[in-house]
C-alpha cells in the first residue's frame, strides 16, 4: 500500500467516523427528552417507612383488585415468556437502583374478572392506591397495565408527577405499545413500550444513563430500526456494506506504478502468484485466513506481494511463526456456578509450525441479580390521583 492509499484510506475513515459521530449527536440532541426523576436514588427510596408490610387484595365496592407476587411484574394474562420477563425485570430494577422509581408491570385477561365493567381509568387508579406504588412522600410511582382481552391498557402515574407528562405518556402507548399489540406481538409491546417508558422518565433508555449525547443518539436510532423491522436495517447496511467493499476493492485493484522504473504492473493470476509464495503463506491462502496479490513489473521484473487479511476468519497469529495459520479451542473443566467460579483449558495449535500452548482461565461465577431493588418484596406507598394516558386496540 503506497502513501497515497494510506492517506486516502484514513481520509475515508475520518469522514466516516466524524460522519458517524454528528449524526449521534444531533439525533442525541433532537431525541432527548427532560427527565423528570432526579439522576440517583434519593436516599429515602431504598428506605422508606412506609413500606406495606403485607400484600393483600382489596375490595372497592364490587371491584377486587387483584394482589401482586411480584414488585415489577405480574404476567397475569401469560403474555411474556421467562425470558422476557426476566428482561423486563431487569430494566425496571435498574430504574430503581438508578433512580429510586418504583415501576411495574401488570397484565390481566379481562377487568370483568375483578368485578369491573367500566373504563379502565378507574379501575388503574385504584389499583395503583391499593397497592401503593411509589415512594409515599414523592408519588413517583408508575403502573403500566394491559388488559388483553378488553383490549385496552393504561400507563398509570404517581400524584407527584406534573401532569404535563400525561401527554408524553400517551405518546410512549402511542408510538411504544399499541403498534405491537395491534399485531397481537405482546411481548415485543411491553418490552418497546417499557423502554420508552424509561426513557421518557430518565431521559435515556435503560442502561444508557451514562452515556454521551452521540452514544445516546445511536441507541435512539438503533432502537428506531428495530421498532420499524430489519428491512430498514438491511437498506441501511447495504449501501454502508457496498462502500466499504468499493474502497477495499479499489485499493485492491488499482493501477500500480512499479517503484523502480515507474512501468504500470501486472497482477498474477491465483496458480501463478503461489509460485512466489513460501510454504506458510500458500497455507493461509488454504485456509482462508489470508489472500495474496502478487504483482510484477514486465520491464524490470520487480515484484510485489500485497497481503489482505480475511475479515470472517477463524485463525489468528501464530506468536512462533506469525502466520495466520493458529487456531483456538475451548474446553471447560468446571462449569460455573453462583456459589463458585468454573475453569477452562484453551489450546492454542498452529497448522503451519505446530506450535502448541495452553492456558487454564477461570470461568466468572454466575451473577445473582439479588442485588440493589431486586431484593425489594413490597411497595412505598405511593398515591395516585389519576394522571396519565390510556390506548386501545
Amino acid at each position: 500500500m503506497t502513501r497515497q492509499d494510506i492517506r486516502v484510506a484514513l481520509t475515508i475513515v475520518a469522514l466516516v467516523l466524524g460522519l458517524g459521530w454528528a449524526i449521534g449527536y444531533g439525533i442525541g440532541l433532537m431525541t432527548r427528552p427532560v427527565s423528570v426523576v432526579p439522576d440517583n436514588p434519593p436516599s429515602e427510596a431504598l428506605k422508606s417507612p412506609a413500606r406495606k408490610a403485607q400484600r393483600a387484595a382489596s375490595t372497592e365496592g364490587n371491584t377486587r383488585y387483584p394482589d401482586y407476587e411480584d414488585v415489577y411484574v405480574n404476567d397475569y394474562a401469560d403474555l411474556l415468556d421467562p425470558a422476557a420477563e426476566e428482561r423486563v425485570r431487569d430494566r425496571l430494577i435498574a430504574l430503581y437502583d438508578h433512580s429510586g422509581v418504583e415501576m411495574t408491570v401488570l397484565t390481566i385477561d379481562n377487568m370483568g374478572l375483578y368485578g369491573h365493567g367500566g373504563p379502565i381509568e378507574p379501575f388503574a387508579t385504584g389499583l395503583f392506591n391499593s397497592w401503593g406504588i411509589g415512594n409515599a412522600e414523592r408519588n413517583d410511582g408508575v403502573l403500566v397495565l394491559v388488559a388483553r382481552y378488553d383490549r385496552k391498557m393504561r400507563i398509570e402515574i404517581g400524584a407527584g408527577y406534573d401532569r404535563s407528562l400525561d401527554s408524553r405518556m400517551q405518546r410512549v402507548i402511542d408510538v411504544g405499545f399499541l403498534p405491537y399489540f395491534r399485531r397481537d406481538a405482546y411481548q415485543q409491546g411491553i418490552e418497546a413500550g417499557v423502554d420508552e417508558t424509561i426513557r421518557e422518565l430518565t431521559g435515556a433508555y435503560p442502561g444508557d444513563w451514562d452515556m454521551g449525547t452521540a452514544q445516546r443518539g445511536w441507541s435512539w436510532l438503533a432502537r428506531a430500526v428495530d421498532r420499524i423491522g430489519e428491512w430498514v436495517l438491511s437498506l441501511l447496511l447495504v449501501p454502508l456494506g457496498a462502500i466499504a467493499l468499493w474502497v477495499r476493492r479499489y485499493l485492491r485493484n488499482r493501477d500500480r506504478p512499479c517503484v523502480q522504473c515507474r512501468t504500470p504492473m501486472l497482477r498474477a493470476g491465483e496458480e501463478a502468484d503461489d509460485e512466489h509464495l513460501d510454504g506458510g503463506q500458500r497455507l493461509e491462502e488454504y485456509l482462508k485466513s489470508v489472500d495474496y496479490d502478487v504483482w510484477h513489473c514486465p520491464d524490470c521484473g520487480h515484484i510485489d506481494i500485497h497481503r489482505y487479511k480475511s475479515w470472517f476468519s477463524g485463525y489468528g497469529a501464530c506468536p512462533q511463526c506469525n502466520y495466520r495459520t493458529l487456531s483456538t479451542t475451548s474446553t471447560v473443566l468446571s462449569a460455573a456456578t453462583k456459589s463458585r467460579s468454573g475453569r477452562k483449558r484453551v489450546d492454542y495449535d498452529c497448522a503451519h509450525c505446530g506450535h502448541h500452548d495452553s492456558e487454564i482461565r477461570t470461568i466468572p461465577k454466575i451473577s445473582d441479580s439479588n442485588s440493589g431493588g431486586s431484593g425489594r418484596s413490597s411497595f412505598g406507598g405511593g398515591s395516585s390521583s389519576g394522571g396519565g394516558a390510556s390506548g386501545s386496540w
